[in-house]
């Protein structure tokens, strides 16, 4: 029978879920066709597959990172492919960590031939970690705070980050603690639709997103010279704000975001910025799908009736990262940041802008899938996020590697 196939997870089985791996297989015959899988069940018990058809080289040898795929779930050369590509069985479901202390584990399957995957040939599990090697995830109910801080190992001093998601709420903890991972001692913050946290905030109160700025700076691994803060759609106008109007902030990511307070009143000291205008009798429900498509729900941005609703981000002293995925489905973001990124240049401050063709709204740490749609949990509708699978995963990876630099940079 000649040697047994082996699947190889290099350079260990055993990584973080933003790592990058080689895949590799051994033990086939010269060309041999093979059909590589790969599943994953998440914790609420979704499976999750993706599948490539290869061939193997002159020496029974595949080398993901070499050896093209032929069809399947993607086409040519793609080291990470099994990965991005991974797709409910269900429609409409979102890949997201609930529990960062547990790993997602992968399962590779080779099986012979180009047909119905009936002859398994060799296996292997990629265990994919959300926190690092002595990362501490402590959980913070101080004041009025709801949030978990994640602290890398060692005494530091390690650049602070806020992290915040979006409008569908809750303590979402798998970015923060994937960025703790990579040496920032971050917190991830709730602000709406967790515990007492009212599901659509009738106001919010920058009082509250002070506490969480003067609960991170007063930690004692956290470097005295400010700190970050990122967000995705509605927690990215939340950290421009943060930018604007707190002290200590040196340094805001928006992801998907705009440059005008969304859909929630935001009360500071002594001032108030209303929610840009918004219709919902402009979303459209696509027949077919029952999705629901919200990009022409909001008023002219550029109309002066709405400027009341502009973060003044061209007051901040604060360096700005702005990044968009020119097929978000869910809103304009590319013309939302363009028009911050104009207000920021005129006024001579330094401003970094990067916007990906065929990226959705869902921008998430690299190798997560692309979700086009999913279930909005503080809407309960099913909301369309846009995106294309490879633009989108390539879209990912740039967008970690450049959130890192940029804070290593200013922080």
């Amino acid at each position: 029978a000649g040697m047994a196939v082996q699947v190889m997870v290099l350079p260990s089985p055993r990584c973080l879920f933003d790592d990058p791996v080689q895949i590799r297989v051994a033990g086939l015959l010269p060309q041999q066709a093979v059909t590589l899988r790969a599943s994953l069940v998440d914790e609420s018990g979704e499976l999750f597959q993706a599948h490539a058809r290869y061939r193997a080289g002159s020496s029974g040898e595949l080398d993901l990172s070499r050896s093209p795929a032929l069809g399947g779930s993607y086409l040519g050369v793609e080291p990470m492919g099994l990965l991005w590509s991974l797709q409910s069985k269900a429609p409409y479901k979102r890949l997201a960590k609930r529990n960062v202390l547990t790993p997602f584990c992968v399962d590779l399957e080779v099986y012979e031939g180009h047909g119905d995957m009936s002859r398994l040939l060799g296996k292997c599990t990629n265990e994919r970690w959300f926190l690092g090697e002595g990362v501490k995830r402590i959980s913070v109910r101080e004041g009025h705070l709801k949030a978990t801080l994640f602290l890398p190992p060692g005494p530091g001093p390690f650049p602070g980050l806020i992290d915040l998601y979006g409008s569908g709420g809750g303590l979402v903890e798998y970015r923060a603690s994937l960025l703790a991972s990579r040496g920032f001692v971050t917190l991830a913050l709730a602000y709406m639709a967790f515990e007492d946290l009212p599901a659509m905030p009738e106001i919010l109160e920058l009082g509250y997103f002070e506490e969480a700025v003067n609960f991170l700076r007063k930690q004692q691994q956290v470097k005295d010279t400010g700190i970050g803060v990122l967000g995705l759609s509605k927690g990215a106008d939340l950290a421009l704000s943060m930018a604007t109007f707190l002290p200590g902030i040196k340094a805001a990511v928006s992801i998907s975001g705009s440059g005008f307070n969304s859909f929630i009143p935001l009360q500071g000291d002594g001032f108030t910025i209303p929610p840009h205008p918004y219709d919902l009798g402009r979303m459209k429900t696509s027949d077919e799908s029952g999705l629901v498509d919200f990009s022409d729900v909001l008023h002219d941005h550029r109309d002066p009736a709405t400027w009341d609703c502009h973060i003044p981000v061209e007051r901040s002293l604060a360096k700005f990262l702005f990044l968009s995925g020119l097929d978000d489905r869910n809103w304009k973001s590319d013309l939302y940041c363009q028009d911050a990124v104009q207000r920021l240049q005129q006024h001579g401050r330094e401003v970094e802008f990067c916007s990906y063709s065929g990226a959705g709204h869902l921008l998430e740490p690299p190798y997560l899938p692309l979700c086009q749609a999913s279930i909005h949990k503080v809407l309960g509708m099913f909301v369309h996020w846009g995106g294309q699978w490879r633009e989108h995963a390539k879209a990912q990876e740039d967008a970690w590697r450049r959130i890192q630099a940029f804070f290593w940079q200013h922080l």
